[in-house]
């Protein structure tokens, strides 16, 4: 019987995308002969894709699209294992499509995993590719952008193919003017928004408990100081001021001039375009962020498999 060594999983799982110790048992029982592993693995059918679902899924793609009026746009996510699986030829397909049947309609990721995608629906076909491809993958989160007139403008920071990347924006803007006014002005404000993360549209939307939160946190740091409490509250207000610059979208600093806020580079788009354009919402997906990720040491992984 072969030896089946350490190398030779490896190779398996890079070619593959199998886990390790699927990979171990393939080589085992098709005595290291790769190619009968590799179709070992694709046979395994829908009942190995279970097994995967336990395993963190921090890695994969953001995908955004838009319908043919761009009146509406989508950030969709879906995460795999490794970023070997979000190289896969096929598993790019998939979440391309998948964004494009989110613009079409579906609003929460729940709908969009029980819209048909030509013979199954989209969750039955990411359980199939799970078999497949032999990783876990999760369909995690999708965001709907849409104006009644205007344009969602999208953008997609370093893509990796065109709609496909691991940080997508949306930016939704309400107006009568021309959808090429509106398109530029759109994609500058989603490239701050990509740069700068912010948390809220405007200060009117600010999370109340967060901002108790902090205000809390600064008339504790401003009491330290010893100063007197009327002080203290003047400290807190300017201090306060300084978080919405930080968190609130229209109150920061657009990072392309590094003066104007991003009120006013609206408010100059309006100027420009000659019809007022209004910010109605932004969506920002940052691939795998919230999900926690279990650290591993690749090599010992391997060694691990191969002695197991």
């Amino acid at each position: 019987m072969t030896q089946v060594t350490a190398a030779m999983i490896k190779d398996l799982r890079e070619s593959s995308g199998a886990g390790m110790l699927d990979c171990k048992k393939a080589l085992e029982e098709n005595q290291g002969n790769m190619e009968a592993a590799i179709d070992w693995l694709r046979k395994k059918g829908l009942s190995k894709a279970a097994k995967k679902s336990g395993r963190t899924t921090a890695e994969g793609l953001v995908a955004i699209a838009a319908n043919a009026t761009e009146t509406r746009a989508v950030c969709v996510e879906v995460n795999s294992e490794t970023d070997f699986v979000a190289r896969n030829e096929q598993f790019q397909n998939f979440v391309r499509d998948v964004a494009q049947i989110a613009a079409k309609g579906p609003n929460t990721v729940e709908q969009l995993a029980g819209t048909q995608m030509g013979a199954k629906n989209v969750a039955d076909t990411l359980t199939e590719m799970i078999a497949t491809i032999g990783e876990n993958m999760t369909l995690r989160r999708m965001a709907a952008l849409e104006v009644s007139q205007g344009l969602v403008a999208t953008y997609m920071h370093n893509a990796v193919l065109p709609s496909l990347g691991k940080i997508g924006v949306l930016v939704a803007l309400e107006s009568s003017a021309p959808a090429d006014k509106l398109r530029e002005t759109g994609k500058k404000i989603a490239m701050h928004i990509a740069a700068a993360k912010p948390e809220f549209l405007d200060i009117a939307s600010v999370d109340t408990a967060a901002l108790e939160r902090e205000r809390s946190v600064l008339a504790d740091q401003a009491r330290a100081s010893g100063k007197p409490e009327d002080v203290i509250q003047k400290m807190v207000d300017g201090r306060i001021r300084k978080y919405y610059e930080e968190v609130v979208l229209l109150e920061q600093v657009f990072v392309m001039d590094g003066e104007s806020k991003i009120s006013k580079v609206v408010a100059d788009a309006s100027k420009e375009a000659g019809a007022p354009v209004a910010l109605k919402g932004f969506v920002r997906f940052a691939l795998g962020e919230g999900v926690q990720k279990e650290e591993t040491d690749f090599a010992a992984e391997v060694a691990k498999a191969a002695n197991g």
